[in-house]
This record gives C-alpha cells, structure tokens and sequence, in this order.
C-alpha cells in the first residue's frame, strides 16, 4: 500500500480525555487516556506527544499509522503500537474512505506539562500543519 501524504481537506478525528490521573509512585507524571475517533477517511496532521510515552489500542476499524522513517503499518481492531517520547508520527489515517474507526491512546507525561498546556500537552502537530 502506498504511504499517503496528508491532505488538510480530509475530516480530523475528535479527540477527548477518558481519564487523568496523577501517578503517585511516579512523583510529577501524569497517565491520560484519549478516545480519538476518526470518521470515514479521517486523517491527523503529522505531529508529536512531546516528551510523553503513549501507547495506543484499535478499538475498531483500521487504522495507517508512520512513526518517524519507519515503513508504514496498518492497524486493524485489536491493534496495538508504542510511541517514544519524542516519536514523529508522521501518518495516522482512517484506512477507510467509508467506515470509521476508534482508538484509545494512554500516554503518561510531566504533569506540570499536563497541566499548563492541556490538550496541547498531549498532540502537537507539526507548525507547517498549524
């Protein structure tokens, strides 16, 4: 399958915090829970989790997902992958042009961080994207 360059006029996932918790044997960390739902032939813009740690779970669909110069991969339900902190994710697409697709990302992270920026914290999309 060919990698696909983003495209602003395809429609964003929506994005909201499940839960937050600061992590007491983890003095100043935070763990965030995001659902991101992508709607049919969704894409998000390159970006970064900062200096988190995120992993992520297909709740349903498939997903395109392109972590720094790593070949492209395709996620179906049940999938899961791992993000370093500072990991480029350069694609994440909804594979499909007419189903949609769920996931669920946990990301711990500098709670100081969390807190000052908010979502923000959590996805930061490339400034040429912005």
């Amino acid at each position: 399958m060919e990698e696909p360059t983003y495209d602003p006029s395809r429609p964003m996932p929506e994005i909201n915090i499940v839960y937050q918790y600061k992590l007491v044997n983890c003095p100043g960390k935070s763990i965030v829970c995001v659902r991101v739902e992508f709607p049919p032939n969704a894409s998000t813009p390159p970006h970064r989790h900062g200096g988190a740690s995120a992993s992520a779970y297909v709740f349903s669909g498939t997903l395109l997902n392109k972590m720094n110069n790593d070949p492209m991969q395709v996620f179906k339900t049940g999938g899961t992958w791992f993000e370093a902190p500072g990991c480029h994710h350069r694609i994440s697409d909804n594979a499909s042009k007419t189903e949609p697709a769920t996931l669920f990302a946990t990301l711990v992270l500098d709670t100081d961080v969390l807190e000052r920026d908010g979502m923000d914290a959590i996805i930061q999309i490339d400034e040429e994207y912005r």
